[in-house]
C-alpha cells in the first residue's frame, strides 16, 4: 500500500530570489506560450524557467545555478500542510486543505495507486527528459484518499503564503494513516507515470519518490466541475432544435445520476440526451474524438455554438467522486477531461530533489 513520508524541500530564499509572487506560476501543462512568455518575463528565477525551458540542459544548468546563488535553500525534512483559497466556476469561495509529501511511486498494478484517465505518449516523453536532466520533482501531483483528514491546520502564521495559498511545516508522522488507504490521482497521471518510468531506469530507492499533495474526499473545499464537449462536425445524440439552455439545465440537474444525461446544444436549441448506465462522459465519448473540443466555461460552450465555431456542444454535470474511485477499483480509466479539479496547486512552493 502507499509509502508516504516527509521530505527534505528545496524552496526559494526570497530575500534573494524576490517575492514569491513573481517567482511562482501554475502547473506546466496549463501555461500557454503567451502565458510562458509573461511568466519568465516576470522574474529571472520564476520556476517556469525550470518547468517549461527551453531545453532540458538549461533547466539544469539553471537549477545548479539557483542552488549555489542561494536563490534555493534545503530545508529540514517534513510535510506540509497545503491550503487553497478559490472561487470556482459556481462563483463560491471555498478553502481545500491538502498535505504535501513524498509519496514512493508504484506500479498500478498494485492497487496502492490507481489512476482514473487514459494518458498520451508524447507529455510523458519531455517530462522523463526534464527529470534525467533536473534530479528534482519540480512539481506536485494531486492525489485523494477517503477519510478525515489525519492532521490539523496548524494554528500558527503560515511559513509560506502567496496568491491565496498558504503553508505550514509539520513533523508528524502520518505513514501509517496513509499504509491503509488508496489514492486516486486526481491530477498528474502524466507526471505520475513519469516517475514511474525514471524509476525503472534509475532503480535506487530515492529515484521513486515523487512530490504530492494528498485531499481528503471529505473535504469540504474539494469540488469537481464538468469539462464540456465541443464538436466541429454532427455529431448528434438527438434531433436538433428544442428549448432553451436554461431549461434544459434545469432538467439536467433534477435528474438521477444512474443513468447518463447531457444537454446537447445547438443553434436550433437545446435538449437533455440521455443513455444507459455509463458516465456521462462516456456518453459523449462514444461520439468519437473527431473536431473535438473541451471547455470548462459552459457559457463559452453555448457562445462557440451560437458564433458558427462549432456545429454542437454537450454541457455534463460534474462527474461524482464516488464514481471515478469506483471505476478506477475496478482497473476502468475514463475519457480525457473526465474530472477538473480547481484551482490547480501552484508550482514554485516546494520542489523535491531525488
Amino acid at each position: 500500500m502507499p509509502v508516504v513520508k516527509p521530505f527534505r524541500a528545496l524552496r526559494y530564499d526570497t530575500a534573494k530570489a524576490g517575492p514569491l509572487e513573481e517567482l511562482v506560476a501554475p502547473p506546466y501543462d496549463v501555461i500557454g506560450p503567451a502565458d510562458r512568455e509573461e511568466l519568465r518575463a516576470r522574474s529571472p528565477h520564476n520556476v517556469v524557467h525550470l518547468t517549461l525551458p527551453d531545453s532540458e540542459e538549461q533547466a539544469a544548468r539553471t537549477l545548479a545555478d539557483w542552488r549555489e546563488g542561494g536563490v534555493l535553500t534545503d530545508e529540514e525534512p517534513a510535510c506540509w500542510v497545503l491550503e487553497q483559497d478559490y472561487a470556482g466556476a459556481d462563483g463560491v469561495g471555498r478553502t481545500r486543505t491538502g498535505l504535501a509529501v513524498s509519496l514512493t511511486v508504484e506500479p498500478y498494478e498494485t492497487g496502492g495507486v490507481l489512476p482514473h484517465e487514459r494518458t498520451h505518449a508524447g507529455p510523458k516523453e519531455g517530462r522523463l527528459r526534464l527529470l534525467r536532466a533536473t534530479r528534482v520533482q519540480l512539481e506536485p501531483i494531486f492525489l485523494l484518499y477517503d477519510g478525515d483528514a489525519p492532521f490539523a491546520v496548524p494554528g500558527r502564521s503560515p511559513d509560506l503564503e502567496v496568491e491565496g495559498t498558504r503553508a505550514w511545516r509539520v513533523d508528524e508522522d502520518l505513514a501509517a494513516f496513509f499504509a491503509e488507504r488508496q489514492l486516486l490521482i486526481a491530477d498528474g497521471h502524466h507526471r505520475y507515470e513519469t516517475a514511474l518510468a525514471f524509476h525503472a531506469e534509475e532503480g535506487a530507492p530515492e529515484s521513486a519518490q515523487m512530490l504530492v499533495v494528498l485531499v481528503s474526499t471529505s473535504d469540504p473545499g474539494l469540488t469537481i466541475f464538468p469539462t464540456h464537449r465541443l464538436f466541429a462536425g454532427e455529431q448528434l445524440l438527438a434531433e436538433r432544435g428544442g428549448g432553451s439552455v436554461d431549461e434544459a439545465l434545469r432538467e439536467l440537474e433534477a435528474l438521477p445520476y444512474e443513468r447518463a444525461a447531457a444537454v446537447q446544444v445547438t443553434r436550433e436549441g437545446a435538449r437533455v440526451v440521455m443513455g444507459g448506465e455509463e458516465l456521462d462522459v462516456q456518453l459523449i465519448d462514444s461520439l468519437g474524438h473527431d473536431g473535438i473540443a473541451y471547455t470548462p466555461d459552459r457559457e463559452e460552450a453555448v457562445r462557440r455554438v451560437n458564433d458558427g465555431e462549432a456545429k454542437v456542444a454537450y454541457l455534463l454535470r460534474p462527474t461524482r467522486i464516488e464514481d471515478v474511485f469506483r471505476l478506477a477499483r475496478r482497473g476502468e480509466v475514463m475519457p480525457q477531461k473526465t474530472t477538473y479539479f480547481f484551482p490547480k496547486l501552484v508550482s514554485g512552493l516546494l520542489f523535491h530533489p531525488l
